[in-house]
């Protein structure tokens, strides 16, 4: 079943079927995704007037400085975006790769939760498996990472997810971030480029021009994942306006480019001024490309949700002692997560 979707910007808005930009390397199956059937709808207006319970207001003239060119954009993005790519060392688990973005000067990367499972996954003994921070072009292991924050309501619903070859999910709670903890080779961290967010409602709207920047790894072909991936980007626009529960904007439709394939999950969507203002997370059906609808989720969603599972924003998060914060995490919450789909693995 093909998505449906609104084309006006008057119209409902609804999502029956998507197919995941998943972490799954060109070697195994690709996964995908379904949206639950009560996704429901967001009635966009291009105004300022008091808005409707279902409608999202534009922001205008969101800053007060002028956008940047394309070579910024482009120079700035790739410089920020990193690949995530976990091998497989004996078990159940296959390789895969997926994207990420820097978000922070101290190495803070915002990906999926669906690709920073497998790197919950290697933190814990006994799972066969390997996980890397890649940079550059083509992609070159330069670092490890441990989990910042994974929601706990996302390993509810899709920790069995991981024993599929065909999962399925809206990208609701499908966040994650990590923390780049130590070099490879053993030399200081850098002071990492990052990308600034901006977490306000509706701040990519329907028309936008944005930079879509990541890793895509689906059609690299034979071993290119491991020693040949490269980085991808394009330039879109903001199509559909779209919404887990009620009038914010959750979702948004970045058109058919050649991020709507595997490994683009995580991956950076960037606003005009060169804010990242979404993450792609999945991609309706197609055989190619050219035949899909790529979706991201929003910073605005990804910060209310956020808070509703912390209490917590994610400025205010950033702008705590993210080592503590890390440290905590992967002693307190992440033995746990990481044993509901270490289960579901046993019991497949």
């Amino acid at each position: 079943v093909q998505p449906q979707s609104a084309i006006a910007t008057t119209s409902v808005a609804t999502s029956t079927t998507a197919t995941a930009a998943t972490t799954t390397p060109r070697e195994t199956p690709v996964k995908k995704a379904v949206a639950k059937p009560q996704t429901s709808q967001t009635v966009v207006v291009e105004s300022q007037n008091v808005p409707a319970s279902n409608q999202a207001v534009r922001i205008e003239s969101p800053y007060s400085f002028p956008t940047k060119s394309s070579d910024e954009l482009n120079l700035e993005t790739r410089a920020a975006i990193v690949n995530i790519f976990c091998e497989t060392t004996g078990g159940q688990l296959s390789s895969i790769s997926g994207s990420g973005i820097i978000i922070d000067p101290r190495g803070v990367v915002l990906t999926n939760a669906h690709v920073a499972q497998y790197v919950l996954l290697a933190s814990q003994p006994g799972v066969g498996l390997n996980c890397f921070i890649r940079t550059g072009s083509p992609a070159q292991a330069r670092w490890k990472a441990d989990m910042l924050y994974m929601p706990a309501s996302w390993v509810r619903e899709h920790a069995a997810d991981i024993t599929k070859s065909r999962p399925k999910g809206t990208g609701e709670n499908d966040y994650a971030l990590l923390l780049i903890s130590k070099s490879l080779d053993g030399s200081p961290l850098p002071v990492f480029p990052a990308i600034s967010i901006d977490t306000r409602e509706a701040i990519a709207f329907t028309g936008d021009s944005v930079f879509l920047a990541g890793y895509p790894a689906e059609f690299a072909g034979g071993g290119s994942t491991r020693s040949g991936l490269y980085p991808s980007s394009v330039f879109s626009r903001v199509g559909d306006l779209l919404t887990f529960t009620e009038s914010k904007v959750d979702l948004i439709s970045v058109g058919s480019v050649v991020l709507a394939q595997s490994g683009s999950s995580g991956g950076a969507v960037v606003n005009a001024w060169g804010y990242l203002v979404g993450v792609i997370s999945t991609t309706s059906e197609g055989a190619t490309t050219g035949d899909r609808e790529l979706r991201a989720i929003t910073l605005s969603y990804i910060n209310r949700d956020l808070r509703e599972e912390t209490g917590e924003s994610l400025l205010n998060m950033l702008s705590g002692d993210t080592l503590s914060q890390t440290a905590a995490f992967m002693s307190e919450d992440a033995p746990g997560l990481a044993k509901q789909i270490i289960a579901a693995l046993e019991n497949r």
